[in-house]
């Protein structure tokens, strides 16, 4: 089994930085020169004395910024918990150092903006949710691990990462193209990871969610939808749900993502934009790209799409359901269920509908299961791909439902529970699965929409809550907004962090600085001021009753008609990205 040093100490020097591996036995030390770049593997005697050291927990990469390349270190890890005997850890703390040892070469337009760039890097490293092991691969599945070959097992966790979840890939450029260095590096995934101890029947097991965020696509709520023309859908989501008891492994995986055909919903000041759906692009081969990759990987396809069957989201069902009837791929099943109106009034027993109709498929794909032994005894043959418009709120409801049967049957094989016993009825062990899952909505849902997922009261309690209505409410109006205000830098600073978009130190002008119109400053004063002369006369009473409401008419329409103009004119006024070409949707 291939594996990365686990422990580091950085020494810095004027001239380079050392970066060496403290395990038990090696003397490897990693010396990266500051103004070549050049990266080459050295011992413990080259590092000087003069050095200043400090302990580090892992290299994230290097990237290239205005001032030059930076290198990007873990100052600080918690342990997650123990993956068969593999020490799984959450990356917490970051640091961003500098190759160069001064900015003073450059302008103070290249200062601005390349304090700009940094603070991106900054605003992905913060959003909470890496995770990395030294010594087992966390971007596969179980079930794709089980089927390697032995040369695929000798290959450093670098080289044989499924790239799809490698959020690090990007930064870490230079040393995949570097055998010598992979010891050094090590792949971090973005997503959510929690693991139990659990017991039921005095039967202790280990119970772990894994959900890893795909970086092909990747992006914030209203930028980033639809699929590519490679056939990545966004906010894609592998999620995998293992037990360990007694020797025996059993996993079941789901995954999430956008609808996979063209289209967008890029914001507009309003609620709820209107999506809409490419007229000038041919659907059909992005959409069989998708599941062409989804089928090999995963095998036959259960799509359940949760959309509304009405208003703005009917023809997004539509052209869902159509596609898969023109693929006309016999792998894949396509089931709509309208969440909202099977559930409305608080019915959410409903949901039980769904995973009725969906039982027998369910109980013929299956699951992953190894004995005590490790001989393969069951693997999974297909998989439920959900979605919601979000992919997020709806989605992790039905996959929490789903996961809970699998399950059942996965602890009754294994000889935790007895035959007759449901989950539902070990109360302890259903208060830990509830709230693990809403954990991870919770997780996905900062990731993508910038805040907690809606929802989460059901996953949590089994039943909706008055508070948690209450709750979704707040979270909707942070969604609003951040979808509206801050997501453009958000959306960069993925790009920038993925090397979707690159920074070349030739050219002195970054797409940062965006020109406004007069609307953008002139209209929100006017609105304010006029809205606030409405407020003030109605304070302030004039001499008669019609004094006073001819100037909160005159005021009050001043300050109507003005919003009324800035949302019609919406896109102009929402946080955009600067750094990479939009999208052209009809």
């Amino acid at each position: 089994m291939a594996t990365a040093y686990q422990s580091f100490n950085l020494h810095t020097t004027p001239e380079k930085f050392y970066i060496e591996a403290c395990d038990d036995g090696t003397n490897d030390v990693l010396a990266i020169d500051r103004v070549s770049t050049e990266m080459t593997l050295t011992g413990r005697k080259d590092v000087p004395p003069s050095a200043v050291t400090k302990p580090i927990c892992g290299i994230m990469g290097t990237i290239r910024l205005v001032a030059g390349m930076y290198l990007i270190v873990i100052t600080k890890k918690r342990k997650v918990g123990d993956l068969f005997g593999h020490a799984v850890w959450k990356a917490v703390d970051f640091d961003v150092i500098s190759y160069k040892k001064t900015v003073l070469h450059l302008t103070d337009t290249q200062m601005q903006d390349n304090k700009t760039f940094l603070s991106m890097i900054n605003n992905v490293l913060t959003t909470d949710g890496f995770y990395f092991a030294t010594d087992y691969d966390l971007t596969h599945t179980l079930q794709r691990l089980s089927n390697t070959s032995p040369d695929f097992q000798e290959m450093s966790l670098l080289e044989r990462a499924d790239q799809r979840f490698v959020w690090n890939g990007n930064l870490l450029r230079e040393f995949i193209a570097q055998p010598e260095l992979h010891k050094f590096a090590f792949p971090v995934i973005h997503g959510f990871i929690v693991m139990k101890s659990c017991c039921i029947n005095g039967k202790i097991f280990d119970w772990i969610i894994i959900s890893r965020r795909s970086c092909f696509r990747a992006g914030v709520r209203y930028y980033v939808r639809g699929i590519d023309s490679e056939g990545h859908a966004a906010n894609f989501v592998e999620t995998e749900q293992i037990v360990q008891y007694n020797g025996g492994k059993a996993s079941f995986v789901q995954t999430r993502g956008s609808m996979p055909f063209f289209w967008s919903q890029r914001p507009n000041l309003k609620y709820k934009p209107r999506p809409q759906i490419s007229k000038t692009t041919t659907h059909l081969d992005g959409f069989q790209r998708h599941f062409d990759s989804q089928i090999i990987t995963y095998g036959k396809q259960v799509i359940l799409n949760l959309v509304n069957q009405k208003g703005s989201e009917k023809p997004l069902e539509q052209e869902f359901a159509k596609m898969v009837t023109n693929l006309g791929n016999g792998m894949i099943k396509y089931i709509a269920f309208d969440f909202h109106k099977e559930c409305s009034r608080m019915r959410w027993d409903r949901l039980q509908i769904l995973v009725d109709a969906v039982s027998e498929m369910q109980d013929d794909y299956g699951y992953f299961l190894v004995d005590g032994d490790g001989k393969v005894l069951v693997q999974q043959e297909g998989t439920f791909r959900s979605n919601c418009m979000d992919c997020l709120d709806r989605t992790n409801v039905i996959q929490s439902l789903l996961a809970r049967k699998s399950l059942q049957s996965q602890l009754q094989r294994l000889g935790v529970l007895h035959v007759g016993q449901r989950i539902e009825e070990q109360a302890d062990f259903e208060k830990i699965y509830k709230n693990a899952w809403a954990d991870n909505a919770n997780a996905c849902a900062k990731q993508y929409a910038g805040t907690g997922a809606l929802k989460t009261d059901f996953t949590r309690t089994g039943k909706r809550t008055q508070w948690g209505l209450l709750m979704d409410g707040w979270n909707s109006m942070i969604r609003y907004y951040k979808n509206n205000f801050s997501d453009g830098f958000r959306q960069d600073s993925i790009d920038l962090f993925l090397g979707n978009y690159a920074v070349d130190e030739a050219d002195g002008h970054a797409p940062l600085h965006v020109q406004k119109d007069w609307k953008f400053l002139t209209l929100p004063i006017i609105m304010v001021v006029a809205f606030s002369m409405c407020i003030i006369c109605l304070l302030m009473a004039g001499d008669t009753w019609t004094e006073t409401l001819a100037y909160v008419l005159f005021w009050g329409t001043a300050s109507v008609s003005t919003a009324a103009v800035i949302l019609f004119n919406g896109k102009e006024f929402v946080d955009a990205p600067k750094l990479v070409q939009k999208e052209k949707m009809d």
